[in-house]
């Protein structure tokens, strides 16, 4: 079980960071310990993850790379997902919401398939298909945006553990208790900012400036200093 560090005086809060960008440079100053690990890489997830993460590498001084992961959609609902998916073709379902959904085998694999070329497509667009860098014996920080389910990062994390880093730690500014505690169990350390137990749960209500990114702001963000 890793360690779950958060900050007890924005428990439970709302709005508490002006935008992804306040976030990562606050989430930058509680990763300090790190700035001597000379094997560090940040991850960071597209699109959300990269705003964050660019802060975060800028502190500590470290390389950024992006980690292409991607929610499985709901048919109906693209803001919604039952599972996620990685570069491996891994794929890890809520098979609780797929029961309460109830999506048929049909319809879970139409949206695998999908997800796969989107995964494809992203990996193109964002990282020129680029081999992804070796990161064996390395410290890795993979960064989102906010924890909510968690099934984004269970993807990427059984991405990353394939490949055999030292350590890797999660740091999103803001995610649900439940989500949170769930990660920990597979990772070295979570760092949450703004750590909820408050239901319903949403990204989006840490952020006084929240909108989704698009493809061509994200490409903006990594070719900016």
């Amino acid at each position: 079980m890793g360690r779950l560090i958060y900050l007890p005086k924005l428990l439970n809060k709302f709005f508490v960071f002006e935008d992804r960008t306040d976030a990562g440079k606050k989430l930058g100053k509680l990763l300090k310990r790190y700035l001597k690990d000379k094997d560090l890489l940040v991850l960071a997830i597209p699109s959300g993850g990269v705003p964050v993460a660019k802060e975060i590498a800028k502190a500590l001084g470290a390389p950024l790379e992006l980690l292409i992961v991607r929610k499985i959609q709901l048919p109906w609902n693209t803001e919604a997902g039952f599972g996620a998916m990685n570069l491996d073709g891994a794929v890890v379902l809520n098979e609780e919401l797929i029961r309460s959904a109830g999506l048929t085998e049909e319809d879970i694999e139409r949206q695998i398939q999908k997800t796969w070329q989107t995964l494809l497509e992203r990996n193109v667009l964002f990282r020129g298909n680029r081999p992804f860098p070796d990161i064996s014996g390395k410290t890795v920080i993979v960064v989102d945006d906010g924890l909510a389910s968690g099934y984004t990062l269970r993807a990427a994390i059984e991405y990353l553990k394939k490949r055999n880093p030292k350590k890797i730690i999660v740091a999103v500014p803001t995610c649900s208790k439940d989500a949170a505690e769930e990660i920990a169990k597979s990772v070295d350390e979570v760092y949450c900012l703004n750590l909820r137990d408050v239901y319903p749960y949403a990204v989006a209500d840490a952020y006084r400036n929240w909108y989704d990114l698009t493809p061509e702001e994200v490409i903006e963000f990594l070719r900016d200093p």
